[in-house]
């Protein structure tokens, strides 16, 4: 018989045992309760009960940002942003909780009510509770669409009506690659040109997926990744019998919110010279973990190597710098930026960017 330890003892071992993880000096090797765990499964599955936020801690400050906020979704809805500050869920204050405990917190049965306290952004917390508000969300069954994509068309230099393919990537999940793959093929269809792949605020998930998107886009036998074990040994990962769904140009958006297999992605499509990058340095995690799942649902990950772009730069911890600096704002101050839905693409001063490196205009 399965012994189940009671909550109080299982909250004091699994304590201790972050406590001796912490001495690693690795914040992603770490324990994960059952709950937890089955979050970070639900996420790369593709399908969850929540409130459709993106969130994570800021490295400087320590606080709880959202990232971004699903379109449609209940706390879109509720006018929740990107870079708006979670303060609390519930009765529980978030200071010095991870993003993904937070996150477990957000998710629970689809109609079931979660009260959470926001500040906006740019808001300081010398202003008080005047700039903080209440919501209170209705959790919602949430079937995560990592692809949105769009045809953006355009009267080019020589008169002709030129087509650009749009494409966002919200997140690399299990239906990323076939949803990604459907979407391509789709533009081609109607006739696009040229291509954007807006990676911004992808905080990553599925590796493999990020290895396999980038196979949509490239032919032969081009190194995709190298990895770097704790001996420091390199091993290339290479694209495997790969043909390219299009060879158009494509530029790729990223940005501060671009993590992990956005990031492999990012450099496997440029250091292959097959996109320029275009927004702000990347966030800069590239490490590689071995997942060990538990009896009790809970799960060790365990940093074994770290990856390093195709040309061999340095991904974790310095992230990826663009080709070419943008962040929304810098043409139209009005733009949302990369979560402002399709209306506000053409507006979005990074697209405009990206539309000029591709030679639209």
């Amino acid at each position: 018989m399965k012994q189940i330890l009671p909550v109080k003892t299982a909250d004091a071992a699994y304590g201790k045992i972050q406590n001796m993880l912490a001495t690693l000096g690795d914040p992603f090797t770490r324990l994960v309760s059952p709950k937890e765990y089955q979050s970070f499964k639900i996420t790369n599955d593709g399908v969850l009960q929540g409130v459709g936020l993106l969130i994570a801690s800021d490295r400087e400050t320590g606080k709880l940002v959202v990232i971004s906020s699903l379109e449609g979704g209940p706390a879109d809805r509720a006018g929740i942003h990107s870079g708006d500050e979670l303060v609390q869920i519930d009765d529980e204050v978030l200071i010095g909780m991870d993003g993904d405990k937070a996150a477990s917190k957000l998710r629970g049965p689809a109609g079931t009510p979660v009260k959470l306290k926001i500040r906006s952004e740019g808001a300081t917390i010398e202003q008080g509770e005047a700039d903080m508000r209440e919501v209170k969300i209705i959790r919602e069954n949430i079937t995560i669409t990592p692809v949105f994509a769009a045809v953006l068309p355009h009267t080019a230099p020589d008169g002709h009506l030129a087509k650009l393919g749009y494409l966002r990537l919200s997140s690399f999940s299990q239906n990323a690659v076939a949803d990604m793959e459907k979407a391509i093929s789709g533009l081609e269809n109607e006739g696009a040109e040229s291509y954007i792949l807006d990676l911004r605020n992808n905080p990553g998930g599925l590796v493999k997926a990020g290895l396999d998107v980038a196979q949509l886009w490239l032919d032969g036998t081009e190194v995709l990744v190298n990895t770097v074990d704790r001996d420091g040994n390199t091993f290339p990962i290479s694209v495997t019998d790969s043909h390219a769904l299009t060879h158009d140009p494509l530029a790729i958006l990223v940005n501060g919110g671009s993590a992990s297999a956005s990031e492999i992605l990012a450099g496997a499509l440029h250091d292959n010279g097959r996109a320029v990058l275009i927004g702000s340095k990347t966030y800069g995690k590239g490490k590689i973990q071995s997942v060990t799942e538990f009896g009790d649902g809970s799960a060790l990950f365990v940093t074994v190597a770290k990856y390093l772009s195709p040309a061999f730069h340095e991904i974790d911890q310095v992230g990826i710098a663009p080709d070419v600096q943008c962040s929304p704002g810098d043409v139209d101050g009005s733009a949302r930026g990369p979560f402002s839905g399709a209306a506000g693409i053409e507006q979005d001063s990074c697209v405009v960017t990206a539309e000029h490196q591709l030679g639209i205009f």
